[in-house]
């Protein structure tokens, strides 16, 4: 007997990707239903070889449904999430929601898998950041040899990170630079993403830093361990899909590049990249539709005690969202669940 498993969300960009997964990983459902808001009531969509209509989510019945995988912003989540676990069914959050509340785990399963048992105090379990996921997914299995003591991360994260009219706008934009009066002003993003670099995703907080930063510190320390002091710089830049980062980790312990780069080759989730020669490391346009975190660039940095560079990319809306948010729901329903 398999799984009744819900995608709310499922007409935007992570939604139709869960869907997607779903099918390739062939998830042992019985039932999948498509989930949407009034607006978007009816439209199709993909699941495997099958069509799926939508449903409308206002006054949607969770009762019976194992499983619900939401991928509908923070301001719906808290709406429609607690009437889905106050019915018995698991709520998979891919929105900021849920994820700081020290009541609801938050998952990447190659990472901290056993915090999944932590599910049964609210029904739910929280997604992280696009681009912490791929992070964690690297350091884990360094910090494990090593410790890491400090992280300094910067961040090459594309347009599909702000959905479909952040594609939209990239792609707009492109084209309006070489066709006279067809140019596009910026709209989604706070300046031209077109041919250019943005140093802001999300909202400035009082400290300097944007929310998009905050989140990558926060969410490593309860991913992985609180002790790990990490700074951020995130930056918008015009690729359609995969966000890429430069990673330095100073670590308690000496870590030889050759044995990180050893350890990253045996641990889930991760495919090491790294020849040292023109193109010999993976860009985004390689990790788009890859499952993966890829690791590259690995060496050692001289002017810290113990410390570490690497490149770390991966596709945003797989890794980063969609597939993440499966995997948890594989792990779920293999230790906990136990169906199908």
């Amino acid at each position: 007997m398999g799984y009744r498993v819900v995608v709310a969300g499922a007409t935007g960009n992570v939604g139709r990707e869960m869907l997607n997964i779903l099918a390739e990983r062939q998830f042992p459902a019985d039932e999948v239903v498509a989930l949407a808001s009034r607006r978007s009531l009816g439209t199709e969509v993909s699941y495997g070889d099958k069509t799926l209509k939508t449903k409308d989510i206002d006054g949607f019945d969770f009762t019976g449904y194992d499983i619900a995988l939401f991928a509908i912003g923070s301001d719906a989540t808290k709406k429609y999430a607690p009437i889905a676990a106050s019915q018995g069914c698991v709520v998979i959050d891919n929105s900021s929601l849920y994820r700081y509340d020290p009541e609801v785990p938050l998952i990447v399963p190659e990472v901290n898998p056993d915090a999944i048992e932590g599910y049964r105090r609210k029904m739910i379990i929280a997604n992280p950041n696009c681009s912490t996921a791929q992070m964690v997914v690297a350091l884990k299995p360094l910090h494990d040899r090593a410790r890491i003591r400090r992280v300094v991360v910067s961040t090459y994260q594309s347009v599909s990170g702000a959905g479909k009219d952040g594609m939209d706008e990239l792609w707009n934009q492109t084209k309006g630079m070489y066709v006279p009066g067809q140019e596009v002003e910026p709209s989604k993003f706070q300046r031209q993403i077109a041919f250019n670099a943005i140093p802001q995703i999300d909202v400035f907080m009082e400290d300097g830093q944007t929310k998009e930063e905050w989140k990558m510190v926060v969410e490593t320390k309860k991913i992985i361990d609180p002790s790990i002091k990490v700074t951020a710089t995130c930056v918008r830049v015009p690729v359609f899909v995969g966000h890429s980062e430069s990673i330095n980790v100073e670590f308690e312990d000496f870590l030889d590049e050759d044995e990180a780069r050893d350890i990253l080759r045996e641990s889930p989730g991760v495919l090491v990249v790294d020849k040292r020669e023109p193109g010999g490391y993976v860009t985004p346009v390689e990790a788009a539709g890859e499952d993966a975190t890829y690791v590259s660039r690995i060496r050692q940095d001289p002017t810290v005690e113990n410390g570490l560079n690497l490149w770390c990319v991966s596709d945003n809306l797989r890794k980063g969202a969609a597939l993440n948010a499966v995997q948890v729901a594989e792990l779920l329903g293999n230790r906990c669940l136990k169906k199908g």
